[in-house]
């Protein structure tokens, strides 16, 4: 198919001056420490291998070892670290083996690449040490949380970890990137407004609503995005009930027409009768929880617009039926595309090819340029900007890609699977069903099953040791009760402790005498460590 390698050569044009780094002083050797940061190289790895580029993935994954570093001194969104890099490195840590990598023993619970995602990820953790647990915005990668930082943060930016940080647990055994996720979406669920609403921003020192503007556009967008692929990434029934709740409210309040408006959190009053090109995921995620013609309805309506101008305006004003002025963009969002591939995967409906043919061919035209896709400053006159950004190549080139190609590995219906063998017992990897987040990273659920054992069989030894040591504890009450009222002897007879063929299993059960937890090893607290370098926390709750 001809768009595949209109693709696969733009998307290589686009990474090649990543790969080699950038110049140094005077045309010297590139300094390693351009690499320090890149967004792009991480977000489209994935991509590579669902074009069919193995080889180039395999590049890129050493490239990535070699170079990339988190500890710097970087201020750095936490919502498009967790998204892009988190998500990026753990899509790729799931596919390596299906690209041909070799991975390590041990893999799908340990690898060089889930190592950088837990690394990146920690440094994201310092950002939810709030009083509400609600994070940051901004997290220094180097320092933490700078003293000056806002406290406002985006809707979208509190609720929009589940997926990857879920993931991490997972698969790392540690619960502290779920725990700080679930803690932020509940949060959120409890702050919203009487009729059901959430607003736009929060002060998450306070939980108090700063923009209270409610709609499933900007800002707020994959929160709702991302209680629906929690819930089907965990089968977590709570989550999916949280996002039926919204999608009523959502319903009753913001939809006219088929189209969704911005009204107040707590009045549900129109403030701002437009559509904004990131809203066009919502008949995807319809899709997800089987509303088929309500998304069908919702996707024609932004369908007319694409049709309209060649592609989405960031901002289109609903009753004048134009765009909005200085929002007149588009920077070739996938959004509609994403909606496009799931409801053609729901219905086969052709409509949806049209759309991805038009898109395809506006693409070409207008954005392509000699070494990549330019962003489209403006759709009525189509002139350019200097810029692609890079969920381009993360989402929209994967989304028209999928969309054109049926027999793609991630269409898996469980036809076909790998079973894999890890410490912890036999694994069934890729059956499909994969769960994309936000950025198009897929994430394979049943990874999450292949390490969740080693968690398991950890508590289950924990309560084993429990249970001898209270045994033990009241057994030594009982020798002083009866030592008080006389001599006691231990009974010698077979199968007792004090039995010859016993004793050699009682020295081995005798515990060490310690203060720290069970099966844990000394260690200062993570929080600890970032205090000594500079003031991480501004509430010390």
């Amino acid at each position: 198919m001809p768009f595949r390698l209109l693709v696969t050569l733009g998307l290589l044009c686009a990474l090649l001056p990543l790969h080699h780094g950038a110049p140094g002083p005077e045309g010297t050797a590139p300094d390693p420490a351009h690499y320090s940061f890149s967004l792009t190289l991480i977000d489209a790895l994935d991509t590579l291998l669902i074009l069919g580029n193995v080889s180039e993935f395999q590049r890129v994954v050493e490239v990535l070892q070699d170079n990339v570093d988190f500890d710097i001194d970087v201020n750095a969104s936490v919502f498009e670290t967790n998204i892009r890099v988190v998500g990026g490195l753990l899509s790729a840590h799931l596919l390596s083996k299906k690209a041909g990598v070799e991975v390590e023993a041990g893999w799908p619970c340990s690898g060089p690449l889930l190592r950088m995602a837990e690394e990146a990820a920690r440094k994201l953790l310092p950002a939810f040490q709030t009083p509400t647990g609600m994070p940051y915005g901004t997290v220094n990668l180097l320092h933490g949380v700078n003293p000056g930082e806002t406290p406002v943060t985006c809707t979208a930016g509190i609720g929009t970890f589940i997926v990857e940080f879920a993931t991490l647990s997972s698969l790392t055994g540690d619960p502290v990137f779920e725990d700080v996720a679930r803690v932020a979406l509940t949060r959120l669920w409890e702050s919203r407004s009487d009729i059901g609403l959430v607003g736009n921003h929060i002060d998450v020192l306070t939980g108090k609503w700063v923009a209270q503007d409610s709609g499933i556009g900007a800002g707020v967008d994959s929160y709702f995005e991302y209680l629906v692929k929690g819930a089907i990434l965990l089968q977590d029934k709570k989550l999916m009930a949280m996002f039926l709740e919204y999608n009523k409210a959502i319903r009753n309040y913001t939809r006219f027409d088929d189209w969704y408006l911005w009204v107040q959190m707590y009045k549900g009053t129109v403030s701002m009768p437009v559509f904004q090109s990131l809203e066009a995921y919502w008949p995807g995620l319809q899709s997800l929880i089987g509303d088929i013609d309500n998304a069908m309805r919702t996707f024609l309506n932004y369908y007319t617009v694409w049709k309209q101008f060649g592609g989405l305006p960031e901002f289109y004003n609903i009753p004048q039926g134009y765009t909005v002025e200085k929002r007149e963009g588009y920077p070739l969002r996938p959004e509609l595309i994403e909606s496009a591939m799931y409801l053609y995967r729901a219905t086969g409906d052709p409509t949806l090819l049209e759309l991805g043919r038009d898109a395809v061919e506006s693409i070409e035209k207008i954005s392509k340029v000699e070494c990549g896709f330019a962003t489209i400053k403006d759709l009525r006159d189509h002139k350019l900007d200097n810029r692609m950004e890079s969920f381009f190549l993360a989402e929209t080139v994967k989304y028209l890609y999928l969309l054109f190609d049926p027999a793609n590995f991630i269409h898996n219906n469980g036809s076909t699977f790998d079973a894999v063998i890890t410490p912890y017992g036999e694994c069934i990897l890729g059956a499909g069903g994969y769960i994309f987040n936000t950025e198009a990273h897929p994430i394979d659920p049943a990874a999450l099953h292949c390490c969740r054992r080693l968690k398991e069989e950890q508590w289950e030894v924990e309560d084993l040791m429990r249970e001898f040591y209270s045994l033990k504890r009241k057994r030594s009450r009982f020798q002083k009760k009866t030592m008080s009222s006389g001599p006691w002897q231990p009974p010698t007879g077979p199968g007792s402790l004090s039995s010859p063929e016993n004793q050699d299993q009682v020295r081995e059960k005798k515990p060490a005498k310690q203060k720290i937890p069970l099966l844990s090893c000394p260690s200062q607290p993570f929080t600890s460590k970032l205090a000594l370098l500079g003031q991480v926390f501004l509430d010390s709750s």
